[in-house]
């Protein structure tokens, strides 16, 4: 049996509001949620981040991430396009990503589900139910669930 080394897995959140961002990351401080928390703007730095383009030519400093939380409201490019990219690139598509957004519309889930989304969450608005979110991705995604091999 193959073990994750879970606190090598690199998390990317794409998020464009700060407020999530700040939330995002207090919820993974009080989680004691030790994996790096890579912050990236909108779909255009995702994409960039991804491909080690622009600011992120270095592999060094812009490292492979093992899961992806993707917000689907984004500037320059949407979370439906950057999660479309993602699974149709052979060098990606094993990434778990898991879209975090506050869209409940049904069109929005099952796109997302067809472009290959591993989680569909929405968003909760008060910071407990927040943190318990943030538990259960750890939980599962980090310390449960056996990622494929090079995703780190």
């Amino acid at each position: 049996m193959v073990a994750n080394n879970i606190h090598s897995v690199k998390i990317l959140l794409v998020e464009d509001n700060p407020q999530d961002i700040e939330i995002t990351q207090r919820a993974f401080a009080k989680g004691r949620v030790r994996n790096e928390l890579i912050v990236v703007r909108d779909g255009q730095e995702a994409l960039d981040y991804l491909y080690h383009r622009e600011m992120f030519k270095d592999p060094e400093t812009a490292p492979r991430p093992g899961m992806i939380l993707l917000d689907l409201n984004l500037p320059k490019v949407s979370g439906m396009e950057v999660l479309q990219q993602i699974k149709k690139d052979e060098s990606l598509k094993l990434i778990p990503v898991i879209v975090m957004t506050v869209s409940q519309r049904e069109e929005d889930i099952v796109k997302s589900y067809n472009l290959g989304v591993n989680t569909y969450i929405q968003k909760p608005v008060e910071f407990e139910t927040f943190m318990k979110v943030v538990n259960a991705i750890q939980e599962y995604w980090i310390l449960i669930a056996t990622l494929p091999p090079g995703v780190q």
